[in-house]
């Protein structure tokens, strides 16, 4: 037995020697902790920074008292509120007004939309309060009196005490900054029935009670109200009530959080992070475990003899385990620390780049100490996991059985020898063949590796060719127009004519839009009905083909995600309960249903539905077609008409689009892309260094017997070039297998992906592969022309 200070001095023999391994396979082990700090910071930034949104949002939302439900309505008495608040599961409830407006900001031509919400004449709303950055609420003697939304102030630079010409209900009038704020229920600022936020065009502003009644002729009235629910009451419930206590008063319905589209566009952003979290962080960390094992069950068919000694000198089974593990350890920590500080680090960048879109008052990159945890945890099982077969082989070997070389073992028999024995493959193609098929599982594993490395590229680049699509369908095959215009509310052909008469006004394509409850047996959806004429063009309901999908007389085209929401198919009945005029209920045929990637739709024919509503020949706005060179005189004219309150430009909103793609999706592909990289190069690269060091004296004996070094870089080289080309097409296989599960899984109520990937994503994946594969072969290319045959050969067998 060996005292326990003898012990000591083995263990730092075994430190020593540990340290030495870690220095000759420095490049090896650097390779494998990329790796593994790919996986840990994506797993930390994911993870992270989801529990920071859902965290932050949720004290947001409960410190401002954030409404559940939102009940819009055309005029109802204000003697209501008492009836709202007394309603089983009503926690808080407040009324208010909301009104559309249009602002004249200086320095732009283009004419700025928003709405302008009242509070209370006195003391704090108690749904939806405001967070206050500057300033103060409006004074209940002033009329003109307004809090700016921050996000807008900032676009214009505006400060306490500027002024902003705006139109409301068609009267100008000269608003003074009295505050700058935040507010819950506009986290994310979109103009209604856009897809981007732009603070330059869309704001928002509060103003009291009093005033906007009279500017909005809803002097003891109101047009809205919010809830907020008593913990464990019914929404359903509250909601149903709602609107059977509004019905006689123009209700087009009430809706909870799940439908407020500030909510939507936050809950979007949190599904896709759950979801990236849930898919990439796995991949990376077994390929760091597949390394991990075949590094290690390498290394130890190395030392196979100095293992033997070990053991021969009287280490025991567990001390051996225990000093590669402790290997594995230290390259397992380095990759911790590495992809800690990165994950960190890509955290708080994110959520500086989060703070342009979602307007927090605070959002702050914070993993808790659990995430830390379940990082370590995960990390840890992955990569002792993946050693612990090879560190259990090493320690059970006999120590007269690990001195001896092991004989080598007859694969002449084995399946797919016969090639190398074909005459017309030179004599170099035969050793890379035989080796091949002599290690096959060996084999398989570094193909997968790659394979893996190649799908995880496909499935991060996918999304610019998925999101191009998208784009180019929205804006140019489905959406033909320059601005939209929308009116107060629906006017007679003669509003319609006057715009299309103005100047800079190429073409123009009326719609009308009702707000409508869409059923079929029970499952209901609130959607805007809109009529087109019978063959739109500027903008249309298109099939995957791009081919415009028309309603036919008396007909509903219905896209696909109310489809299935609805159970419905084409040839079904639906029926439509229009919220809005005298609320009819109609029942109309889905003439078909055709796929939308943006937003959802409800179309029929203009005509039809104006007849339906009995309300005769109205438009609720216009398309247009504008010249470019008469675009300013254009917006300048819409500033100064009372009817307009609002306008869209598709200019702006794709550039926007493409902004934040450029800025959010580029940012995160180009990161996804570099660790992808990462596990490309950690599985090549360690691959042929691991086989160089095996072969070491196999090679050295071929330059012996003549071979040049190119014949000998060929092949040693040449094995993983052939794996990694076996690899391509099995990466591009899975790689749209991952694409095709993220189309689904980031697809929501708001955008559906098209499943596209162009052949420029395979080729530039490919080409990223190869150019690893060359990069890690010209790297070990220069260790065999440094080859030391003679100190090679005199190693003992």
């Amino acid at each position: 037995m060996v005292g326990g200070g003898g012990l000591l001095s083995w263990l730092s023999v075994l430190d020593r020697k540990l340290w030495r391994d870690l220095w000759g396979m420095k490049t090896q082990a650097l390779a494998i902790a990329f790796v593994i700090a790919g996986g840990v910071s994506v797993q930390l930034l994911s993870t992270g920074m989801l529990n920071s949104l859902q965290e932050t949002r949720r004290a947001y939302y409960e410190r401002y008292l954030l409404a559940d439900i939102w009940a819009p309505v055309v005029r109802a008495p204000q003697a209501l509120l008492s009836d709202i608040r007394g309603l089983d599961g009503v926690q808080a409830a407040e009324t208010r007004i909301r009104a559309g407006a249009l602002f004249d900001m200086p320095g732009m031509s283009e004419p700025a939309s928003g709405e302008i919400l009242s509070l209370p004449d006195i003391g704090l709303p108690s749904v939806n309060q405001l967070y206050l950055t500057r300033g103060r609420t409006p004074e209940v003697d002033r009329s003109d009196e307004v809090v700016v939304l921050e996000s807008f102030a900032t676009a214009h630079e505006l400060q306490i005490g500027d002024t902003v010409a705006a139109t409301i209900h068609g009267r100008r009038a000269r608003l003074v900054i009295v505050g700058i704020g935040l507010s819950p229920e506009h986290v994310y600022t979109i103009a209604p029935g856009e897809i981007v936020p732009d603070d330059r065009l869309f704001g928002v502003m509060w103003m009291g009670r009093q005033a906007l009644a009279r500017a909005v002729d809803q002097d003891g009235a109101f047009n809205e109200a919010v809830v907020r629910l008593s913990h464990g009451a019914s929404q359903a419930a509250v909601i149903a009530e709602l609107d059977l206590l509004f019905e006689p008063f123009g209700a087009p319905g009430a809706y909870g959080r799940d439908e407020q589209i500030s909510d939507v566009f936050v809950s979007s952003e949190i599904d896709q992070l759950r979801t990236m979290g849930n898919v990439l962080p796995p991949i990376f960390l077994l390929v760091a475990a597949f390394l991990v094992n075949i590094v290690i069950s390498r290394l130890i068919a190395v030392q196979r003899a100095g293992i033997g000694l070990l053991k021969a000198f009287g280490y025991r089974d567990d001390e051996v385990g225990w000093h590669y593990m402790k290997l594995v350890a230290v390259i397992g920590l380095a990759g911790l620390l590495i992809g800690g500080g990165l994950g960190i680090w890509l955290g708080r960048e994110m959520a500086i780049m989060y703070t342009q879109y979602y307007r927090f008052p605070f959002l702050v990159f914070n993993a808790d100490p659990r995430t830390y945890a379940i990082v370590i945890a995960v990390t840890a099982a992955a990569i002792l996991g993946g050693a612990a077969m090879a560190v259990r082989r090493a320690a059970s070997l006999n120590p007269a059985d690990a001195m001896t070389q092991p004989p080598p073992p007859d694969y002449s028999k084995a399946a797919g020898m016969g090639i190398t024995r074909w005459h017309r493959i030179d004599q170099q193609t035969r050793m890379i063949l035989r080796q091949i098929i002599r290690w096959p599982v060996r084999a398989a594993l570094t193909v997968a590796g790659v394979a893996a490395s190649g799908a995880l590229l496909i499935g991060t680049m996918f999304f610019i060719d998925s999101m191009s699509v998208m784009m180019d369908g929205f804006f140019n095959v489905s959406n033909r127009y320059d601005v939209s215009v929308s009116f107060v509310q629906p006017r007679s052909r003669a509003a319609y004519h006057s715009i299309e008469r103005m100047p800079g006004v190429l073409a123009a394509e009326p719609f009308r839009a009702a707000s409508a409850r869409l059923r079929h047996g029970n499952l209901e959806e609130r959607a805007a009905l809109i009529g087109s004429p019978p063959d739109p063009q500027l903008s249309r309901m298109v099939d995957a083909q791009y081919r415009t999908v028309s309603p036919p007389p008396g007909g509903l085209v219905l896209s696909q995600d109310l489809a299935i929401k609805l159970d419905v198919e084409a040839g079904d009945m639906l029926e439509i309960h229009i919220a809005e005029g005298r609320r009819p209920v109609l029942h109309v045929a889905v003439s078909a249903v055709t796929t939308t990637l943006i937003g959802s739709g409800a179309q029929m024919r203009i005509g039809d539905l104006n007849a339906l509503l009995g309300e005769g020949d109205v438009v609720s706005g216009a398309y247009l077609i504008v010249d470019p060179d008469q675009v300013d005189t254009l917006y300048n004219a819409l500033k100064s008409v009372p009817l307009v309150a609002g306008t869209g430009l598709q200019a702006l909103a794709a550039q926007n689009l493409d902004d934040l793609m450029q800025q959010n999706l580029g940012t995160a592909i180009w990161i996804y892309t570099g660790f992808a990289g990462l596990i490309a190069l950690g599985v090549i690269y360690n691959s042929v260094r691991i086989s160089f060091a095996e072969r070491q004296r196999e090679l050295a004996s071929l330059r012996v017997l003549g071979f040049t070094v190119a014949d000998v870089s060929y092949i040693l080289l040449g094995e993983v070039a052939f794996l990694t080309l076996l690899a391509l097409p099995v990466g591009a296989a899975a790689g749209t297998g991952m694409a095709w599960y993220l189309a689904q899984a980031m697809s929501s109520e708001l955008f559906r992906l098209p499943f596209v990937i162009s052949l420029s994503t395979f080729g530039l994946a490919g080409a990223l592969l190869i150019g690893i594969t060359i990069g890690s072969s010209l790297l070990v290319r220069h260790q065999i022309q440094r080859l030391d045959m003679v100190a090679v050969l005199k190693t003992g067998e």
